[in-house]
């Protein structure tokens, strides 16, 4: 009997940390790939919106004839992993965003961007992660918070009283860069629910 296929794992890569996802996702077994045209988008089971500037990213989205079809999948039930500001792009509403910002959607909460602060306020914690046995480290870079989640949101870690953490269905997010730190457990929590 034939090994199974690894998961087809895109890493949305107009803008953004994108060698850091394709890295972890490859030592878990995926099959871990760039995504920067319709074409590539199309042969993913799941996809990883990197952390970067997410004005930016959903500007070249839009720009490269990427939004519209990412809207689509989503929508139509693609397993998505949002870190940092690929936890804004998932969002349904974003607090602090830029004049016309636009986002992926299809995650029911509202995000504020940038808020624990610029990049000096950067900072690292320790959390508890739900379905995650050892606490998780975690790096925010001018991280957003979620400020409301809708009642099919299941919040998977906090700190400082805010949701840094958060699944809804098919969609993951986190605030803070899972893909820096060598731990894999966040990614690999993603690979089920693209495996499930």
């Amino acid at each position: 009997m034939a090994a199974p296929r690894p998961p087809s794992i895109g890493v949305f890569a107009l803008q953004g940390d994108v060698r850091e996802h394709l890295q972890t996702l490859a030592v878990l077994g995926a099959d871990a790939f760039p995504v920067r045209r319709p074409a590539e988008l199309e042969r993913c089971d799941g996809l990883v919106l990197p952390g970067g500037e997410s004005t930016t990213m959903a500007k070249l989205a839009r720009t490269f004839e990427l939004l519209e079809p990412l809207r689509k999948r989503v929508a139509e039930g693609m397993p998505t992993f949002g870190t940092c500001a690929g936890m804004i792009l998932l969002a349904d509403q974003i607090e602090d965003g830029a004049a016309g910002q636009e986002t992926v959607g299809g995650l029911d909460v509202t995000v504020r961007r940038n808020a624990f602060g610029r990049q000096v306020d950067s900072f690292e914690a320790d959390l508890a992660f739900r379905g995650l046995g050892e606490p998780v480290h975690a790096v925010f870079i001018r991280a957003p918070w979620v400020e409301r989640t809708g009642p099919e949101v299941e919040v998977l870690a906090e700190t400082e009283g805010h949701p840094v953490a958060v699944r809804q269905g098919h969609l993951l997010a986190t605030s803070f860069h899972p893909e820096v730190d060598g731990d894999g457990r966040v990614h690999r929590l993603f690979l089920e629910l693209v495996q499930g």
